[in-house]
């Protein structure tokens, strides 16, 4: 018995030595990037933000890593059309059209899970962090230069949080194309119009992943 025991101990170490030997320790990426952000402005709708970036993972066994992620955008202006005078608690604004341009920049880390197979990996992602954009305070400078008397807000850095998953394709031994990755992602900018916050949006990013180490 103690023979069988130790014959399975054996066993189970050098299967753990594998594939610690076969997963990649270092992954790094770059990518294009989509975003459908929700200003949560009256009036004004989802904006499409493109962009891109790029980030590290550093794997902690076959199915657990943890990930550092970093993605910039630009955006097409925004316009903004007031009919009839708006009180709101910043101010006022008055009848008139507004238009404004945003960037954003967020950065996030945290946990990703993966099921690694021969030629697909799927992965899902839990990531913490900020971000910042320029939209609000440009479209309270804009606001302001039409006559009214909103407060401008200079460029916020909120919380964020992306949940959301992909999957990896992999080409050759240290190339993989992320042919997707869908994410939910929260922002919490204070709206200087309305002085509300949370903005619930949704990302896309396509790009390709070099790995390193791991055997």
């Amino acid at each position: 018995m103690k023979k069988v025991f130790c014959l399975l101990a054996f066993t189970a170490v050098s299967c753990v030595s594998v594939l610690a030997q076969n997963t990649p320790r270092f992954e790094l990426y770059g990518n294009y990037s989509y975003m459908q952000f929700n200003p949560t402005v009256t009036g004004l709708q989802s904006r499409a933000l493109n962009g891109g970036g790029g980030g590290f993972q550093v794997n902690l066994g076959k199915y657990f890593g943890l990930k550092g992620d970093f993605q910039g955008y630009g955006s097409t202006q925004w316009t903004t059309t007031v009919s009839a005078p708006i009180g709101t608690p910043a101010g006022i604004i008055p009848p008139g059209t507004y238009r404004s341009n945003a960037n954003m920049f967020t950065y996030m880390f945290g946990p990703v899970i993966k099921v690694p197979a021969k030629r697909i990996i799927p992965f899902g992602e839990v990531l913490f962090g900020g971000s910042n954009t320029n939209g609000y305070a440009d479209l309270s400078d804009k606001i302001v230069a039409g006559g009214g008397t909103i407060k401008g807000t200079g460029t916020q850095h909120p919380f964020t949080m992306a949940i959301g998953g992909g999957v990896d394709v992999v080409v050759a031994k240290r190339f993989f194309v992320r042919l997707g990755e869908f994410d939910y992602i929260l922002t919490r900018y204070t709206n200087p119009i309305t002085q509300t916050n949370n903005q619930n949006s949704f990302r896309y990013l396509g790009g390709v992943v070099f790995t390193f180490g791991g055997e």
